[in-house]
């Protein structure tokens, strides 16, 4: 027994050799295999990194007076995105012979980012397509100085996979919207992230990362909102009457931005399909009309507002145009002011009482070319005007926007209803006395009949 142990024993220290011995081999495969797959500067791009990835390498000053770092971080760079693409691959008019040796002009640091844009759809096509289709591309087109090309928000040298969470500081968009995103940083979806780390929606996830339309356009703040927010609809319906209606003709920050200012939003939309009309390109209309209409200065009264709209249904070709009112927060950065579910108003007196604060402030407004809106200011009686009641669809307001007519109308419906009965009931009345003496009449006259009628049976 002693000798089967000690031979069990034996074999099993020689497994355990066996097994950590292959153990150690896989281990070195594999780093083996790691370390041939990591990244590293091919032959060409290590000779252009001999000088860009100097510390002494001088800036490259502009025509226009600016100073365009040259340094590229070899480390940086092999730790990005484009670690596997070649310098070539991007700056593919580089001269070897020449480069650094001839001087190149450059206009502007602006110029030199513009003049690489098309180099980004040899890879991301699609993502380029979409930026393409963009305002932020419109913008680039009507020969903005400040709208984001790709460079703008992507480092191509040091950019990573944006899968990896990076601090909320390091997000482009607030390179330019900076007002707006201290606005997102302080509001419920900002400080989820921030303050308790959690992935809450951040920029690209409600205006998408390339693709970005003007918020104003369509239904996209609510479409976002419902996106995370599922089960808004049925939740609101426990306790708001007609909810339906309230999530067409209210945006949602209205309610939940407790403290931010309102205003109704007349938007032009087609009569059939209720899409909002955009201005086609190289015709303005909005701007030439609302000046023609607005022969008093200010803001655009009824009759006013009415010639406006007779005016651009002249000239409008893809339908009859009408008004479709709703109620918005009067600016992006307020938008961006969420609160908790919490403190969201739920008071119906904000709207629903005479003269109630929304509904002092009116605007019209168009879709621009690149979708961004056109506005024109309208005094607030339009809302409870003819006008309201011809071409503003969808939007009465009991106790704020009631129109009077409508209410004498109900009035005289009211009237008419009761009357009826009571006219039918006074004339039976009326009639009662006539109606009692042409039946006993009758009566009599069958009674004569009847007899006459015997008394030529009994002759027979």
């Amino acid at each position: 027994m002693t000798l089967i142990l000690s031979r069990y024993v034996r074999l099993c220290r020689l497994a355990v050799l066996a097994l950590g011995a292959l153990l150690v081999m896989l281990t070195a495969l594999l780093g083996q295999a790691a370390h041939a797959e990591e990244p590293a500067l091919g032959k060409e791009d290590l000779a252009c990194q001999k000088c860009h990835d100097s510390a002494t390498i001088k800036p490259k000053m502009t025509q226009a007076g600016e100073s365009l770092s040259l340094h590229i971080s070899s480390s940086a760079f092999l730790a990005s995105r484009h670690s596997e693409t070649s310098c070539t691959d991007c700056h593919e008019n580089a001269d070897g012979k020449d480069h650094g040796k001839v001087e190149v002009p450059m206009k502007s640091r602006r110029d030199y980012r513009l003049s690489y844009q098309d180099t980004c759809t040899t890879c991301h096509k699609k993502n380029v397509a979409d930026y393409k289709d963009s305002v932020h591309a419109h913008l680039v087109k009507a020969g903005s100085d400040k709208a984001p090309t790709c460079s703008d928000c992507h480092n191509v040298h040091t950019q990573i996979n944006v899968k990896i969470v990076q601090p909320i500081a390091n997000v482009p968009c607030a390179n330019c919207h900076e007002e707006i995103f201290k606005a997102y940083s302080g509001d419920v979806h900002g400080l989820e992230r921030v303050a308790k780390g959690k992935s809450a929606p951040l920029c690209a996830d409600c205006h998408s990362s390339h693709k970005i339309q003007a918020a104003s356009l369509g239904e996209g703040i609510k479409d976002n909102c419902f996106a995370c927010h599922k089960d808004a609809v049925a939740k609101h319906e426990v306790w708001l009457p007609n909810s339906g209606r309230h999530f067409e003709a209210i945006s949602c920050p209205v309610c939940h931005a407790p403290d931010a200012q309102r205003r109704v939003n007349l938007r032009l939309v087609d009569s059939a399909g209720r899409k909002q009309i955009k201005e086609v390109l190289g015709v303005p209309q909005f701007e030439r009309l609302t000046l023609a209409a607005n022969t008093s200065g200010g803001s655009l009264n009824e009759k006013e507002l009415s010639s406006f709209l007779k005016e651009f249904n002249v000239e409008q070709t893809a339908g009859k145009a009408i008004l479709r009112g709703r109620l918005e927060v009067r600016s992006g950065v307020q938008a961006h002011q969420l609160s908790v579910k919490e403190k969201a108003i739920k008071d119906c007196r904000i709207c629903h009482e005479v003269g109630a604060t929304p509904f002092q402030s009116v605007v019209l407004t168009m879709a621009g070319e690149d979708g961004r809106p056109l506005r024109h200011g309208v005094e607030k009686e339009v809302l409870t005007s003819l006008t309201a009641m011809g071409s503003l669809r969808g939007f009465y307001t009991i106790g704020s926007s009631r129109i009077k007519l409508l209410d004498y109308l109900l009035v005289l419906v009211l009237l008419g209803v009761l009357c009826v009965p009571v006219a039918h009931y006074t004339v039976h009345r009326m009639f009662k006395p006539r109606r009692e003496q042409r039946l006993a009449e009758l009566a009599r006259s069958a009674s004569v009949a009847a007899n006459t009628s015997a008394k030529n049976d009994n002759k027979v």
